[in-house]
């Protein structure tokens, strides 16, 4: 939703099943690869006789497949060339460079072999930011799982300690992955680097909208703020109390942008599983207002005067299913904050033009006079946290520029703060 380029292709391939996890590895490794090919020359019938009768339903047609591909390299020039195949658990995967743009291809299977998603997002741009101190942190691969959902994410641990406080971390809007990843930079992965650092873990993973896509919903039921956010990050808040070593009476929640939004309806459902939790650029208005104002600051900016922000608004509002609308309408995440007691941190950079200031002005003076509150205002941060100087504008993500050290500094004094 914050302007992220993304083409999804959904889809399910009928397999044998397989007598182990490596044999079923190397079976969807294999259908992975035929997939792609299918797509590739644009042979819709042999990507539509492979989807379950859901999702052919869903699709209609398998003409809508039948010019994927080519629709792709008009917007982005001919195909240059692609990546070896990878797999990273859940998601099988190869980068596809095109002569305007990278896209990478991605699949994931279930256990019965089906492949329940298929899609192209932006390619994660090579950075070269190493800010993790092998010496005193250390990573491993988990999975966050909430029903049927499995979701493939990073513990960043402190080497040689124990009782550590934990740290979730809750993405904006949008299929992002577990770093948050924007152009080159990775605000998550420079918040929990640095955190691990200073002796506290931090768990990131892939959101379910990123992992699954339009399937992110269980059978039967539309998508909400609770699919796509809140109940993931219970899970998460759950993982996070199994990790050995861990404090389990010192979980804390960070919410980015709609993240933050969410995060005081994540508190009160969490009731004493969370210690605290952290809202960073967080909304305090109707996210029609926030999606408003974002568009009339694009349209102001050179070269997009002709842009009709009220429009882009209203189509972009109708792209949230019924149920969804309907939850944003009854949700007020202010007055749901001002019953919390637990301590809760808010974070706000003053040259954000995706969440305003005028957003956290609401959040002080609702919540300034609660002793369980803190506040703080960074003149010269961006939304996701970045250094500068005058107006931010969408070209300033592609840049890369790690999360200010002292915004990881502040967060660490908030959590090791609370006993």
């Amino acid at each position: 939703m914050w302007g992220k380029l993304e083409y999804f292709l959904l889809g399910m391939l009928l397999v044998a099943s397989c007598s182990s996890v490596k044999a079923q590895e190397d079976a969807n490794m294999r259908r992975a690869m035929q997939i792609y090919d299918f797509v590739e020359a644009g042979q819709g019938d042999s990507v539509y006789v492979r989807m379950d009768e859901k999702v052919r339903t869903m699709v209609g047609s398998p003409a809508a497949f039948n010019g994927i591909f080519a629709t792709l390299e008009n917007q982005l020039g001919k195909r240059v060339s692609v990546s070896e195949w990878q797999y990273k658990m859940p998601v099988y995967f190869r980068d596809v460079q095109f002569e305007k743009g990278e896209l990478r291809f991605q699949l994931v299977f279930d256990e019965a072999g089906k492949a329940t998603t298929i899609l192209f997002t932006p390619a994660p741009p090579k950075s070269s930011s190493t800010l993790l101190d092998n010496a005193q942190v250390k990573e491993q691969a988990i999975e966050v799982r909430c029903g049927d959902f499995k979701l493939p994410g990073t513990l960043t641990c402190p080497k040689n300690a124990d009782k550590f406080p934990v740290l979730i971390l809750v993405h904006g809007s949008g299929p992002q992955d577990r770093d948050e990843t924007i152009g080159p930079n990775k605000p998550f992965r420079d918040i929990a680097w640095g955190l691990g650092g200073q002796g506290i873990a931090v768990i990131r993973y892939d959101k379910r909208t990123a992992v699954y896509g339009q399937n992110s919903a269980p059978s039967g039921k539309e998508i909400t703020l609770n699919e796509e956010v809140i109940d993931d990050a219970l899970a998460a808040v759950r993982l996070a109390k199994t990790i050995p070593g861990a404090d389990a009476d010192r979980v804390f929640v960070l919410g980015h942008s709609l993240g933050g939004m969410a995060a005081p309806l994540l508190a009160e459902r969490a009731g004493k599983e969370v210690a605290g939790i952290i809202l960073v650029a967080a909304p305090a208005r109707k996210l029609e207002a926030v999606v408003k104002d974002q568009f009339d600051y694009i349209a102001s900016l050179p070269g997009n005067q002709g842009m009709n922000s009220e429009l882009m608004t209203e189509e972009l509002m109708k792209q949230f299913p019924e149920a969804y609308r309907r939850m944003l309408s009854e949700y007020n995440q202010v007055e749901t904050a001002k019953k919390l007691t637990l301590p809760m941190l808010l974070l706000q950079g003053g040259r954000d033009y995706q969440v305003l200031e005028a957003d956290y002005t609401l959040w002080r003076a609702a919540l300034s006079a609660h002793a369980n509150v803190q506040f703080k205002l960074y003149p010269t941060l961006n939304h996701i946290l970045q250094e500068g100087v005058g107006k931010a504008t969408p070209d300033e993500y592609k840049k890369e520029a790690p999360v200010a050290a002292y915004v990881i500094d502040d967060i660490a004094a908030f959590i090791k703060g609370v006993k």
